[in-house]
Order: structure tokens, then sequence, then C-alpha cells
């Protein structure tokens, strides 16, 4: 395995947010990255570009102890990209922020990755994986399960059902289609069938006694697949 043609050791060209960053309380944010870029060489006036590139160019002069969990982590990026990294690793990165953070925070590495960085990036929160990333890798339980597009991983429609009868709707509805492309979600059914077979499913449902609550089509989100290819249910804290 290498790294930009060298060994994985050698991290020149590599920017890291891990998710709890940690600067020194007494200094402000701009002295902060100003340390980290005399150590490592850095041109000094990179400072105050990464501190616009995150937005905290009014509170660069501020003690990095005066700042909220969400300025901290803004902090930690320009740090990681202090460098001007063609590699960088974002653990959590939206952590702590509000709304309008993590919305322009989603903005941030979509235009680094636009201008030809790199981003790999570490979340919990699917749904800012499925608005950020091009491609995905799920792990569970240490063990790479799957890897693709957000597309693919997504695939295509299913057709949804709720219904009060929902016992025997999965019976009926797993003869009919067969039980593979029938799955449990929430107080309903999602079913990989073609959307066109929305009516006749309907029909049959009520021929055999069943009232169909709602029946729609909707895309699968990341979240369904993982539960999908790790076997985890959603709600259960393991």
């Amino acid at each position: 395995m290498r790294l930009f043609g060298r060994p994985p050791g050698d991290l020149d060209g590599v920017g890291a947010l891990i998710e709890s960053p940690g600067f020194y309380p007494y200094l402000s944010g701009s002295d902060n990255l100003k340390v980290l870029a005399r150590y490592s060489g850095t041109d000094p006036l990179r400072v105050g570009e990464v501190l616009a590139l995150v937005d905290l160019t009014d509170r660069g002069k501020d003690r990095y102890s005066a700042y909220s969990l969400g300025m901290k982590q803004r902090l930690g990026v320009a740090a990681a990209l202090l460098k001007d990294p063609r590699l960088l690793i974002l653990d959590e990165p939206t952590n702590g922020l509000d709304p309008a953070g993590m919305a322009d925070m989603r903005v941030l590495i979509r235009r680094l990755g636009a201008e030809g960085c790199t981003v790999l990036l570490s979340s919990h929160l699917l749904g800012e994986v499925q608005q950020i990333c091009d491609r995905v890798g799920i792990v569970s339980r240490g063990r790479l399960v799957a890897e693709n597009t957000v597309a693919e991983l997504r695939g295509g429609t299913v057709l949804h059902i709720e219904t009060d009868e929902i016992l025997r709707a999965t019976d009926l509805v797993k003869h009919w289609i067969g039980a593979e492309n029938v799955r449990a979600s929430g107080t309903g059914l999602d079913l990989t069938v073609d959307p066109e077979r929305a009516s006749w499913l309907n029909r049959e449902l009520v021929t055999e006694g069943i009232a169909v609550r709602e029946l729609h089509v909707r895309e699968r989100d990341l979240e369904q697949v993982f539960f999908e290819l790790t076997g985890e249910v959603a709600g259960h804290v393991g």
C-alpha cells in the first residue's frame, strides 16, 4: 500500500481533523494556527486564508477557551487545511455545529473536492454523508462490508406500504413477490418491486380484506442501506 507513491507513514500532503481537536486554551485561534504553521514550516500568511475558509476571521483574535464547540470544530478544520493538503481526513467535521454551520461545512467540503483535494470523511451522520460524499464505505464490527458510489448503494426506488394488519400483509406479499423482495421498515413494508405494480398490490390486499393505510414510492436512504448491510436494527443501541 502506498500513498501518493510513498509509504503510508509519510504524511506530507495529508491534513487531518480528529473528532475533538486540541489547542492551547490561552492562545487565540489565530495564534494557535500560527504555532502550528511555524512547526510545520507553513507560510504564516496561510493562517488568514484558512480562517476565512472556515468563517472564523472575525473571531480569530479571541481566546480558544472562549470558543463554542462549533467554533472549535471549525478551527480544527482550519488547522487541517494549513498545509493545503492533497488528502484531507475529517472525523465528524459537523460535530457541534448548528444547522447553518453544518450547511456551510458541506459547502466547504464539496468545494475542496471540486478543487482537487481528496476528502476522506468519517461520520455516523448518514444524512450528512449522503449529501456530501461521492463514494461511501460502510464498516461494521471493524470490517468493510460495502464500498460504492452513493447512487449505487442506494439502488432504485422501493414501494412502501403501511397497514394495520402488517403480519398478514407481510405473509401475503412475500408469497406474491418473493420473501427476498420484502423488508420490514418501521410500521410498514418496503418492497423491491416495479412501482407500476402498486395498484395491483393495493387491489390484491384489499381483496384479502386488508385495509391499506398508505402506499407510495420512495428512494432508499443510506441509513436504510446501512441497516440492511449490517443487520442492525434502527433504534437499537448495542
